[in-house]
């Protein structure tokens, strides 16, 4: 009889803790996965002189390097804007400068952006931890309420110039004697790197925003002597280059007198030297992010998405900086890692712009997709990178100059008329405009479908007339800018 009892006894046990344990697993199995974390790294300046895009063979970005084997690069990646603040403005608002009025430097893009609607805000309000440091928006239009922390204070070292001379007119370059540490860029990626050795409760937004390669080109020694003057190639480049270009175009290649500067001055070799050494540092920053996302415990649950703010010309088509709407100006590196959606080592050829990030990031973290957003999302390329993929790159430079960029085509097309087309598949370096050759009429009606149906003029209160310090090309640009759209200036503000 007490044996059957403790039997008895024994087996409700036995079922009792066997349920116990199946609705433990249960109530385990029905908790919604932890959202993947993101890094956000933006570069100031960083054309798509990177050396796993073959754009040039010369540089040295092992770092840039091995995260594009880690996941997605895309070859062909184009910016919303080829000048930085309204680059950044479109990407983190997922609203195009032709939809803002934002087109230039000068302009504050915040009263016509709600903060309600920006990539770090939506974020926030889906419950992730949201922080930055260094150039996430431009110069002084941060908006710091976006975000849960922010670096107030990169700082820096003491640096001195090495030589008498810091550059060529308004193209500053020169090495540095001081160390690695004692540039801000270095402070902004120890700080992010101190996030990432955190704790999080939550999943977590970390923006990191590198300076370099933005002029001055100014970085320790050692990066310039990684770069023999002797060895240094100058980029492809023909002397007759703007035979073919209509009025506006020139005008915006030449406006600023830089390529007559450099020529005369014969340091053109030198200043391909200093920005391939300002890329050389910046990707050793790159490194010691990943170096510390690696040494982690989030290295398996962090999505990356890094990339160029916009191209950069060094001489091409007699042209320097950012500023217009060719190639080099408006490409740049773009990569993905996607836990569970990338595969390591993976090109796609197709053509993307930077508007997609928004929408992207929403998607692969399971957030909505707001309904303002004008990107669209790259998730599709990012699990399969040959997939179909119709979608053209669309690049906005002032009112109403706007370029479409497909796999085999580039047509500009100037807010006065004049126009420009290049076959990409055989002329990389758009040496010959076939825009004025009637057989490719077809092809330009075609592309021209994908222009903005709106071009909103620039906010008139953010329209300046001129600086404390601006340099007179600067000041000639901004008139220019106002005869276009009929602006009248307005009260001063600093311009970056």
């Amino acid at each position: 009889m007490l044996i059957r009892r403790l039997t008895s006894l024994t087996i409700g046990v036995v079922l009792l803790a066997s349920v116990v344990v199946r609705t433990d697993a249960q109530n385990r199995s029905s908790v919604a996965p932890r959202k993947p974390n993101v890094l956000f790294i933006a570069v100031d300046d960083l054309n798509h002189w990177v050396r796993h895009l073959g754009r040039n063979d010369q540089v040295i970005t092992p770092n840039i390097d091995r995260l594009a084997k880690r996941g997605v690069t895309f070859s062909h990646a184009y910016c919303a804007a080829p000048i930085c603040n309204p680059s950044r403005a479109a990407l983190m608002s997922g609203l195009r400068p032709s939809t803002t009025g934002v087109y230039d430097n000068g302009t504050d893009w915040r009263p016509v952006v709600p903060e309600s609607i920006t990539l770090p805000t939506h974020f926030r309000k889906n419950g992730y931890t949201v922080a930055g440091a260094g150039k996430i928006y431009h110069g002084g239009y941060d908006r710091r309420g976006e975000f849960d922390d922010y670096l107030r204070k990169e700082g820096g070292g003491r640096c001195n110039l090495i030589g008498d001379n810091d550059g060529v007119g308004g193209i500053k370059f020169a090495p540095l004697d001081c160390g690695d540490e004692d540039l801000p860029d270095y402070k902004i990626a120890s700080w992010i790197m101190d996030q990432l050795n955190q704790k999080h409760d939550k999943p977590f937004f970390l923006a990191a925003g590198l300076h370099k390669p933005h002029m001055p080109w100014n970085v320790p020694k050692k990066y310039f002597d990684m770069y023999p003057l002797e060895k240094i190639k100058l980029p492809p480049h023909r002397e007759d280059d703007l035979d073919d270009i209509p009025a506006e175009g020139v005008r915006m290649a030449k406006q600023s007198g830089d390529h007559e500067r450099i020529l005369k001055s014969g340091r053109w070799k030198e200043a391909v030297q200093a920005y391939l050494a300002t890329i050389t540092y910046t990707d050793m920053n790159i490194g010691r992010l990943l170096d510390a996302l690696d040494r982690s415990a989030y290295r398996d649950n962090t999505i990356i998405v890094f990339f160029g703010d916009h191209g950069w010309n060094l001489g091409e088509k007699q042209h320097w900086r950012k500023f217009a709407l060719w190639e080099e100006s408006t490409r740049a590196p773009f990569i993905w890692v996607a836990p569970g959606v990338t595969k390591a080592g993976s090109v796609s050829n197709r053509t993307v712009d930077f508007m997609s990030i928004y929408p992207t990031l929403a998607e692969l973290c399971g957030l909505p997709i707001p309904q303002h957003v004008e990107g669209v999302s790259i998730k599709s390329l990012l699990a399969n990178p040959s997939a179909k993929w119709d979608g053209p790159a669309l690049t906005t430079h002032g009112f109403g100059n706007h370029a479409v960029r497909t796999e085999k085509w580039r047509y500009i097309r100037y807010n006065n008329g004049g126009e420009e087309l290049y076959d990409e598949d055989q002329d990389q370096y758009e040496w010959k405009n076939l825009a004025n050759d009637g057989k490719f009429a077809s092809v330009k009606k075609e592309l021209a479908k994908h222009m903005p149906k709106i071009n909103k003029p620039r906010p008139p209160s953010t329209v300046k007339d001129s600086d404390p310090g601006e340099s007179d090309e600067h000041k000639e640009r901004r008139r220019n800018r106002r005869r276009q759209t009929g602006q009248q200036p307005a009260k001063k503000q600093n311009e970056n």
